[in-house]
Formats: structure tokens, sequence, C-alpha cells
């Protein structure tokens, strides 16, 4: 079987691992030169179904327990499971209650357990929650090195272009905000990217705030992604000084090594939504789609990717799920 995939986010290679290792042929084409510059590119990488309960529907954690699993299996290696701690201010403590609340699969942690885990955060929080179930990967390296092994097993990649329809079988709409229907959206997401020796942590670490919640997440190097703003639009340019204001100020909180940092990078991706913030894999005859990933990318990625295959090589029971999951 014969299967397109336009786009080369974490959707399209994501999915193009699945019908790869399932037999299909598979080409994927994407209109960006490279694989920089995507939403996925700008991504946390957190494997943090629990975590994301806090604001997301029951089917996000259901979809995304398999996550971790899955991309250590694609990815050996790429994976590191060390949990999420998350974190407040004294002054914010209502907030890690209330996160607690929305949230299963934690331990209560006092101080002294806090310094255990991260001994770079000893006497800053008395009391945390930590997901020891969790994960995180380096979103960059994991899309060069799904890139690198699709290749490796016979699936084409051809970026700079976008392939007439017809030659194949089942064509996949995977380009996210790209595919402008109307009941998509646009959730702007900006970042930073710090540099310091100063802090070592080992896990990503949420700092909970009433305004601005926020992410550090430990990269190779002393790099430290810091994420990620939510402004319900899909403009795509450069980051603004408010958000870089706000995303420093929450990093400082965490830890004031950060206010020595070098601000190595900073980065803007558009997440594409639907109303209920829950993604969809629909079929049209041959055409299908998958697509409103929201801020769930690398999290729900490999289960619509197997929702799809299903799909493709006509397994009714799953399309059925996949149609009644996210109702």
């Amino acid at each position: 079987m014969k299967v397109l995939i336009r786009g080369a986010g974490v959707a399209g290679l994501t999915l193009a691992h699945e019908l790869a290792t399932r037999g299909a042929d598979v080409t994927v084409v994407d209109k960006r030169s490279e694989i920089a510059g995507n939403a996925s590119w700008q991504a946390g990488g957190m494997l943090a179904p629990w975590c994301e309960r806090e604001s997301a529907e029951e089917a996000v954690l259901t979809l995304g327990r398999g996550a971790a699993d899955w991309w250590d299996a694609a990815l050996t290696g790429h994976v590191c499971r060390r949990g999420t701690l998350v974190l407040a201010p004294a002054r914010d403590a209502r907030e890690l209650d209330r996160f607690g609340r929305r949230t299963s699969g934690f331990s209560q942690l006092d101080a002294c357990e806090i310094a255990a885990l991260e001994p770079a955060l000893a006497g800053r929080f008395g009391r945390g929650l930590y997901y020891a179930g969790e994960a995180h990967l380096d979103p960059r390296k994991a899309l060069l090195a799904l890139r690198d092994k699709l290749l490796g097993i016979g699936v084409r990649i051809d970026f700079g272009r976008c392939a007439a329809s017809g030659y194949a079988d089942v064509e996949v709409d995977c380009t996210g905000i790209a595919d402008r229907r109307s009941e998509l959206r646009g959730v702007r997401g900006e970042m930073l990217i710090l540099h310091t020796g100063e802090i070592s942590l080992a896990r990503p670490v949420r700092l909970l705030h009433p305004r601005i919640p926020v992410y550090v997440v430990p990269r190779s190097e002393n790099l430290f992604m810091v994420g990620a703003t939510m402004i319900e639009c899909d403009a795509a340019g450069p980051i603004t000084a408010r958000s870089i204001m706000e995303l420093l100020g929450a990093a400082y909180a965490l830890h004031p090594a950060f206010g020595e940092a070098e601000l190595v990078q900073t980065g803007v991706g558009v997440r594409p939504a639907f109303a209920d913030n829950l993604p969809r894999v629909e079929r049209d005859g041959t055409n299908i789609r998958i697509n409103g990933l929201y801020r769930h990318g690398f999290l729900l990625a490999p289960a619509m990717a197997g929702q799809a295959a299903d799909m493709i090589f006509g397994n009714p029971a799953a399309k059925e799920f996949a149609l009644e999951a996210h109702r």
C-alpha cells in the first residue's frame, strides 16, 4: 500500500514510522526546506500525561500513557524516565493544592525529599508534587533521529515541495496549522533556551503561578528549555519582550542562577487546536487528517498515528474509537 503523508512534524513522522513498520510504502513531503522551524521543533518534549490532566480532558491521559513506551521503542536511548517535579512559591501554595486536586499519579514531597530529587533546589521550596511515571525527551534530537531512522528503513522524505495528489492509495494531511480549516485555531507558544553551568536539573520542573505557570526542561550541555506561553492567536512572528521578561522572571523564581544564564535562543510555534483542545483523526474516503494536537504533540502523536494506521489497514474497531474518543 502506498501512503503519502503531508507534513514532517511530529504527527507526520510518527505516522510514517507506524505505517512503515507495518509494511506500507511511505512518502513524506513538507513544503519547508528542513525539519527545523515547525511547531514540533519548538516543543518541550515532556511526556507528562498525568500533569497535563490538570488542564486537559481525560482522553489526554488515556491516550498519552503509552507515549514514553512508544518513543523508547522507536528511538532507544532518547527517553529520560525521571518523572516530573511540580513546585510553587510559598505565596502560591494554593496553586499546588489545586493542581493536585485535578491530577493523579503523584506523591507529595516535603523540602527534604525535594532536595534529594533535585539538590540544586534544596531549601527553596517547602513541598511539591512528584509524578514518577512521567518522562521527557529532547524533541529536536528525537525528530532528527526519527527522520534518519525512517530514511534507513526505506521511507522517502522530500523537503521543499508539495507532491501532487493521485499516485498514492491513501493521503494523510499532517500539516498542523497550515491546514486552514475554519474549525482550527492557532495557539501561539513562545519559549527560551538558556545556558548555565551554575545549576543542574535531572527532570522537568513545573513552577506554578496563577498567571504565568512555566516549565523548565533540562537538555544536554547545560541547556534548559523554558516555556511556554499560551496566546490565543496564530501570529508566528518573533517572541515579544513581555514574554521574554515573564519567562525569565519565572525561571529566576525557580532558581536565581537563571538570572546569570546566557539567553541562547528564542522560539515561537503556533499549535493547531480544535475548540475542545483534543486531537482528531478524520477520514474522507482515501484522505485522512491528523490535527489538533494542541500542546500535546509528542505526548499524543503516537496514539494518533496508531489510530490512523489502523484506519488505513482496515481495523474497523480502531476507526470507531478514533471517532468516539474525542466527542
